[in-house]
């Protein structure tokens, strides 16, 4: 029987990098308005990422060593991999039974809601369409301002509304707006 696995490999795995740039895809063609910004670019981003390690720390030159030095062999790479991958498939399969159990929740929830009330069965699963507008929403639309009718069309039934302001610990420096009024939607 061959116990390959057990003798000791000095086979070292090509970790060589490309030795062309590797963000030739994310040039702009265009000129650059801002000097600070082209200048914080060339610090972090060098033209020529061969000649020494980025700041960023997404290259470096001695990567190729330091990971040969870190796994000597490819058994023990291959180890690594999958058990890496065994570790992807345990998490996934965890989360696929938490949404399975979810789902056959809400399944069983709404087969109640049926047996009870079926009307509201009936609106929970009616379907929306968020571009439609009421009889009521076109008439006042016909009357509103061009901003008006954009914030009008932009909130859709049932999702947070877009124009309520953040809280924060402190007012703004501009005070108060005691004119402000939400944009009344008829229903």
């Amino acid at each position: 029987m061959s116990t390959s696995l057990l003798s000791p490999c000095r086979t070292y795995i090509s970790l060589r990098v490309a030795q062309t740039s590797v963000r030739t895809y994310a040039v702009k063609n265009e000129a650059v308005g801002d000097p600070k910004k082209e200048i914080i670019r060339k610090a972090l981003y060098p033209n020529s990422i061969r000649s020494r390690p980025t700041p960023t720390g997404t290259w470096r030159p001695d990567v190729a060593r330091a990971l040969q030095f870190a796994i000597p062999s490819v058994q023990a790479h291959h180890t690594i991999e999958r058990a890496w991958l065994l570790h992807k498939r345990h998490v996934r399969k965890t989360r696929e039974a938490e949404l399975a159990r979810k789902f056959e929740g809400m399944r069983v929830a709404m087969e109640e809601l049926q047996r009870v009330d079926s009307r509201l069965y009936m609106e929970a699963n009616k379907q929306e369409d968020p571009r439609a507008r009421s009889e009521a929403e076109r008439e006042l639309a016909k009357q509103l301002k061009t901003t008006e009718v954009r914030t009008l069309e932009a909130r859709i039934r049932g999702l947070f509304p877009r124009e309520l302001r953040v809280p924060t610990d402190t007012p703004p420096q501009s005070g108060w707006n005691y004119d402000w009024k939400p944009f009344p939607r008829p229903l």
